[in-house]
């Protein structure tokens, strides 16, 4: 009689069909992170300019902080790996900083006395920082097989 308790067989391992839908998943939840980046970004900018009797309404900075959370949190969720806070955080960098800069034609969309616009960078690079850290400091999840 062993003293060892009788241990189940192991799990065979995903098939290929298998493995290639699940990084086609992965990668369309990364393309859907980096779409929602441009789209709530864009919506961002407009808030940032957003007034109310003629004063500036901060309303942008509750919305970058509560999105950027959100899309930190499903990129990493979709990719399944603990860069992909990149994915909705360098599309939003880009168009932050393309706001930021005059045009040939004299536009700009974020300007130096717009301060609910500049609270909503700060803000937003934050919430990313802030996500991205989370992420480097997490435990690795128990019982992943590598995809």
């Amino acid at each position: 009689m062993s003293v060892v308790p009788p241990q189940a067989p192991a799990p065979s391992p995903p098939g290929r069909s298998r493995r290639l839908l699940d990084l086609a998943l992965r990668v369309a939840g990364g393309v859907v992170a980096v779409v929602g980046a441009v789209a709530t970004g864009l919506l961002e900018l407009v808030l940032s300019t957003l007034r109310l009797s003629g004063t500036l309404v901060g309303v942008s900075v509750p919305v970058v902080v509560l999105a950027n959370f959100a899309l930190s949190w499903f990129a990493h969720a979709a990719v399944g790996r603990r860069w992909a806070v990149v994915l909705p955080a360098t599309p939003w960098f880009v168009l932050m900083g393309a706001a930021a800069v005059r045009t040939s034609e004299g536009d700009l969309l974020l300007a130096g006395d717009n301060w609910a616009g500049l609270a909503m960078i700060v803000a937003g690079a934050m919430t990313f920082a802030v996500m991205g850290f989370r992420q480097v400091l997490a435990p690795p999840p128990a019982g992943r097989d590598g995809w």
